[in-house]
């Protein structure tokens, strides 16, 4: 990390354009913001720059719209948002980049915004095309990467401007890679891995590295259906992901190899549909026509006891079916219990993955871990081991 070059509060910006890659890609509904945790993380770092008299040129994308323009993924609802809440002096700029827009950039009052449209809407930049990279360079004089989410992806505001102006990673991005290595390097141990999802597949390298890393390898979520049914435990009707042995089979090898603990649910909260009420039920009383949709008190109370003997927590995926609040209960206490012993100041707790955060939002520990990551997919990949493409070009 100490080969990246970062922003700093020595870095002259006044009167400079600053082009800033963030990630707009907030969920949408009727062109209505339905999540703006994406847009409150950067908030802080954007008012500074603004406070500093930098001239900003915003760059974000939207969903996949294949190098064309489509209304139902415009950036516009995120402008108009930024435009009320916070009150910034921007604009919305929607034509083609061309030497005009580098004129507009060059007018730009110091402390204004330029907001461009979804940067998706061209198709050189999902093409990671040179000279599309060296047009967007034009537009600035500084290059700053706060958006490490996207940051797995070889695409033009990313990865190729970098080649053209003088590129530097952000605050929240460097904090990101922080809290990466807080796992798989510099650990306070023991360390814990919570994990759930509905598929071993999607995660197996992610387990695979973690496993040789970590003391404790939590399994929650409807991930735990795979690895109680290879147990050869009667798990009902409940969601499983056909072909996923090999992968179990696969992670309790390394699992004995690097000496992980790994732990499974005990007991549940079942039904037989899953807009229905809870039924509990201990492993062995499950039969044919139950679903598991939650973990039940003792699991909940096994978590707790691994995350007080832990140093380091990194939890990634809901304990639930949390979508139907007759089984979030699980989930809530797993949040409790890391955000009480991370505000002890005796735990180290990373927690991410937008299922995770979806889980959590409406609860009083959303803003109580050490590091609450937005990143997805670009968080996981990292935790497999793999160099960034847009991490990568930010070295001295």
């Amino acid at each position: 990390m100490s080969d990246l070059k970062f922003f700093s509060d020595e870095l002259v910006i006044k009167d400079k354009r600053i082009i800033l890659r963030l990630d707009f890609n907030v969920p949408m509904k009727a062109s209505v913001i339905q999540d703006d945790t994406r847009i409150k993380i950067v908030e802080p770092f954007l008012s500074k720059l603004v406070q500093k008299k930098a001239k900003l040129i915003l760059l974000s994308h939207l969903g996949r719209p294949n190098g064309k323009f489509d209304i139902n993924l415009s950036l516009r609802p995120v402008f108009e948002f930024l435009k009320k809440k916070y009150k910034y002096n921007i604009k919305f700029y929607t034509k083609k980049i061309n030497n005009d827009t580098i004129n507009e950039t060059n007018a730009l009052s110091p402390g204004e915004i330029l907001f461009f449209e979804n940067i998706r809407f061209f198709k050189d930049e999902e093409n990671d095309s040179e000279e599309f990279a060296r047009r967007l360079a034009k537009l600035g004089d500084i290059f700053i990467n706060e958006a490490f989410s996207c940051s797995h992806r070889k695409q033009a505001s990313l990865h190729k401007i970098t080649k053209f102006i003088d590129s530097y990673g952000g605050p929240l991005l460097k904090k990101e890679i922080q809290s990466i290595n807080l796992i798989l390097s510099n650990k306070e141990k023991p360390v814990s891995c919570i994990i759930g999802g509905s598929k071993v597949s999607t995660k197996i390298n992610v387990i695979s590295n973690l496993t040789k890393k970590i003391d404790n390898l939590i399994i929650v979520g409807a991930m735990a259906n795979n690895f109680l049914k290879f147990d050869g435990q009667e798990i009902g009707k409940s969601l499983i992901e056909k072909g996923s042995e090999k992968y179990i089979k696969k992670i309790y090898e390394l699992a004995i190899k690097h000496n992980c603990k790994v732990y499974k649910p005990l007991d549940f909260n079942t039904s037989t549909d899953l807009n229905g009420s809870s039924n509990y039920k201990e492993l062995k009383e499950l039969n044919s026509k139950d679903i598991i949709l939650d973990i039940g008190r003792k699991t909940v109370d096994l978590i707790e006891n691994v995350i007080i003997s832990s140093k380091t927590v990194f939890w990634n995926g809901p304990a639930g079916f949390f979508e139907n609040k007759n089984f979030a209960s699980g989930t809530v206490a797993i949040a409790k219990q890391i955000a009480e012993k991370t505000k002890s100041g005796s735990l180290i707790s990373i927690v991410g993955g937008g299922d995770t955060l979806a889980s959590i939002q409406k609860t009083n520990y959303i803003n109580k871990f050490t590091h609450l990551s937005t990143a997805g997919g670009a968080f996981l990949e990292s935790l497999e081991g793999k160099e960034l493409p847009a991490i990568k070009v930010l070295k001295y």
